[in-house]
């Protein structure tokens, strides 16, 4: 185990971390100012996913497919708040499940009549690909940037939230929802918006990650456990919280599965130890979900104190 191995990890995890960001963001906004728990959330990850590489492998252009993924997740987002999801707002929690469950299964059948049941491949844009030169390791580019890009839509984010006018309503919405509509704030609307800003932050993310792995049907799913994980650790509604919490998950999840193997190598046979630290390493995560709810039951940033 040399540093430079070590580095490329913990990068590793911070890139993952901050892709769990994009996802997570949009859901605990979702949550927080509609009280929706929408399951469907990895859906439009997946759909944001295909479109961008739909149009990248029809036009040879990345930035032109992930512009397409993001309006795709966005409008598919709107549609679906505007025709499924306005009739569960005063809704029990149980049929808010279904709905978005049912969602779930019509959107990736319909992506796989779409685009076909076999995944699709993204190309790393020529711009971002090769490695970069850190001092101790080389690192990809793409996965660099990755970072950078992540950093920098989490900080527009922010601003949006807390300086413009859209994030006072926002924010507003979260506190008391009956006080702004009554204010002469337009809540089907601003309930649109946040659930098409949530939509498309989710297929941002996509096609982001789909340039490093396989575009595929149910792709969505596992990264939406994790990002539920993110927003019970970080705190419901709370963008400090999602991104605290995203960062917590994709380091110690990328670290674990690379650092416990290798511990328990130190006193076990090596086939033995790549079960019980892989093993070990998926559950990392969920043990400290569990000790934050048991510490901070509402998270460690609540939104609401």
């Amino acid at each position: 185990m040399t540093l430079a191995l070590m580095l490329e990890q913990l990068l590793n995890g911070v890139q993952f971390g901050l892709m769990l960001f994009l996802m997570s963001a949009g859901l605990t906004l979702v949550f927080g100012v509609m009280g929706l728990i929408n399951l469907a959330h990895g859906s439009l990850y997946m759909i944001g996913a295909f479109l961008c590489a739909a149009v990248a492998g029809a036009t040879g252009n990345f930035w032109l497919g992930l512009g397409a993924g993001i309006a795709a997740a966005a409008a598919a987002g709107a549609l679906i708040e505007m025709v499924v999801i306005r009739r569960l707002y005063d809704r029990d929690h149980l049929d808010q499940v279904l709905a978005t469950f049912a969602l779930i299964l019509i959107l990736s059948e319909g992506v796989r009549m779409v685009f076909g049941p076999f995944p699709l491949y993204l190309n790393v844009p020529d711009a971002l690909r090769g490695t970069v030169s850190l001092g101790v390791v080389d690192y990809s580019l793409y996965r660099l940037a990755l970072i950078g890009f992540g950093l920098a839509v989490a900080i527009g984010l922010w601003a949006l939230i807390a300086k413009t006018r859209l994030g006072i309503r926002i924010r507003a919405g979260e506190s008391d929802r009956e006080m702004i509509a009554a204010l002469g704030v337009n809540i089907r609307v601003l309930y649109t918006v946040v659930f098409a800003l949530g939509a498309a932050l989710a297929g941002l993310a996509g096609a982001l990650v789909g340039a490093i792995q396989s575009v595929q049907v149910g792709m969505g799913e596992p990264v939406l456990i994790l990002a539920f994980v993110v927003i019970v650790i970080g705190g419901i509604g709370s963008i400090k919280g999602a991104m605290v919490g995203a960062l917590l998950v994709g380091v110690i999840d990328t670290m674990g599965r690379f650092l416990l193997p290798r511990v328990f190598a130190l006193f076990m046979d090596t086939s033995q130890a790549m079960g019980v630290g892989a093993a070990l390493a998926s559950m990392l995560i969920y043990l400290l979900m569990a000790l934050i709810l048991i510490f901070r039951p509402k998270g460690l940033f609540p939104a609401h104190g």
